[in-house]
């Protein structure tokens, strides 16, 4: 599969071809789904783990796992699908290759959460232990899987010159941006390259610090389910700056609005106000 040059020349970093994938007897694989699906190993283990951590019985996240990372999968390309439905008008079979990208972060989660809903009436344990114990998996799900993203040579923002500032083909970057921020980026473009914000980059370091902070809190929680409201309020406050940097947002329809930020600032008024009310309601 072909590759190109992507660097980090404020940091020394060049990496003269940097390809999407290798072909097993003829048959194309893409490091995206390779990396997607490493993300949902780690993620499954450190929630197995961190179950064991807290006196739960680690199998029951095993069986949980099974349903929430397939439905996960389909929510992520649903939500991107509905966002982006122009990309798939002409050839909706389109909408079944994931392979190249084309998963929403958010869409997953809203899945997840709608799985451990039904799942845990069903077994009937507590909703928002295993909340607690699930966000972990996912975040570092998400940590990991951002890294498909840099193999795609997508999800980045616009121009910098930053420490992290990542260059790029311009022909290849045109190709994962919306025509508004390809005009706005042209002005920047130096000898057919352009340099970006390694978007990608910036969100998984932000997830492993809602991470390893979630984890050092775990024993200080106060209530079930203060762990899954740290964790949609810490990864909605780095999404929230964060997509308003990238140059391929999904746009709410009728409106200039990214619907991915929007959706993190509910998140993290969700989440102060849960967390708030639950600790004044313990407190009483």
């Amino acid at each position: 599969m072909n590759g190109c040059e992507v660097s980090f020349p404020n940091l020394g970093i060049y990496l003269d071809n940097v390809v999407s994938g290798f072909k097993v007897f003829g048959f194309e694989i893409a490091f995206y789904g390779i990396i997607i699906t490493l993300g949902m190993i780690g993620g499954y283990l450190v929630s197995e783990w961190q179950a064991k951590r807290t006196g739960q019985d680690a199998e029951m996240y095993l069986d949980f796992a099974l349903y929430a990372i397939v439905l996960s999968v389909i929510g992520a390309r649903v939500y991107y699908v509905i966002f982006s439905w122009n990309e798939f008008a002409d050839e909706p079979l389109k909408v079944f290759n994931t392979r190249t990208g084309g998963l929403a972060i958010y869409g997953g989660v809203i899945a997840g959460i709608l799985t451990a809903i039904i799942y845990t009436r069903l077994k009937k344990v507590s909703f928002w232990l295993v909340a607690d114990t699930a966000c972990v998996g996912l975040l570092t799900g998400q940590i990991i899987g951002r890294w498909g993203n840099f193999f795609n040579k997508e999800a980045f923002g616009s121009y910098t010159d930053n420490l992290f500032a990542m260059r790029l083909p311009w022909d290849e970057a045109v190709l994962h941006m919306s025509n508004k921020s390809a005009a706005e980026l042209m002005q920047y473009v130096e000898n057919g390259y352009i340099q970006v914000h390694p978007t990608f980059l910036y969100e998984s370091v932000w997830n492993l610090i809602v991470l390893i902070l979630i984890l050092l809190y775990t024993k200080h929680k106060t209530f079930d389910g203060e762990l899954f409201f740290l964790y949609i309020g810490g990864y909605g406050l780095g999404r929230l700056w964060i997509e308003g940097l990238r140059t391929d947002q999904l746009i709410l329809w009728g409106t200039t609005i990214p619907v991915s930020q929007l959706l993190a600032g509910i998140m993290i008024v969700c989440a102060v106000f849960c967390i708030l009310y639950n600790r004044r309601k313990k407190a009483k």
